[in-house]
């Protein structure tokens, strides 16, 4: 079963329903890359009219952790996944759609190929960046997954 748009974002309404009901949608992932999108409205915003720094952590965060399933659903082994560290910076207030972007997908791949030969747990660093809809960067958002096999 291949991982589409249209099976991550219903995934998000039962898993995370915080994150679908601000408006998180996934518009594309391959093996490389995922895009999510998420739109300024009323139930997303902050007192400064902008969107509310969680809310794009949470389409910035599913861009890197789909992309994350996807391997591992595609290497046929239990392994699990867990966010152990993150930072952020915000450039522009975030207003309108923002779509965020993850091309590391070619670095799970080693740290899954390294965690399946030896058992041990492993560590990767993905970005995702924000951009609004005239292509300025409002935010960048970095994930340290760790991987590790299910004992």
């Amino acid at each position: 079963m291949s991982i589409t748009p249209r099976k991550l974002n219903t995934f998000i309404i039962f898993k995370l329903p915080a994150a679908y009901f601000c408006g998180v949608r996934t518009k594309h992932i391959d093996t490389n890359k995922c895009i999510v999108t998420v739109k300024y409205r009323w139930i997303n915003q902050n007192p400064f009219k902008s969107m509310f720094w969680a809310v794009q952590g949470m389409a910035a965060e599913f861009s890197t952790g789909a992309l994350m399933i996807a391997k591992i659903q595609e290497s046929g082994k239990r392994i699990s996944m867990l966010v152990t560290s993150n930072n952020a910076t915000f450039t522009k207030k975030a207003t309108g759609r923002i779509t965020f972007t993850c091309n590391d997908g070619h670095l799970i791949d080693e740290a899954l190929k390294r965690t399946i030969e030896t058992g041990e747990g492993q560590t990767i660093w993905m970005k995702s960046i924000g951009v609004n809809e005239e292509g300025v960067e409002v935010s960048t958002f970095n994930f340290e997954w760790s991987v590790k096999v299910k004992g």
